[in-house]
């Protein structure tokens, strides 16, 4: 049975225009987790600081992953 492979060979790419995405939709997410945040009444320090992570996170993975 044959397997299927991918036609670039598997490999991650990590060009400019993934790299832009990425910036802008870390971007995105801080400000909608800033956002959401000041609209409950919880933009406390920590909170803030958690957005900031996982705007970071999201960022890199949009940058690793070339969605």
């Amino acid at each position: 049975m044959a397997t299927l492979t991918p036609l670039d060979g598997g490999r991650i790419k990590k060009g400019r225009a993934s790299l832009v995405g990425g910036i802008a939709v870390g971007a995105a997410v801080l400000a909608l987790w800033s956002v959401i945040a000041l609209d409950l009444g919880a933009a406390s320090d920590s909170v803030m600081f958690a957005g900031g992570a996982v705007s970071a996170l999201v960022g890199l993975w949009i940058w690793k992953a070339d969605l």
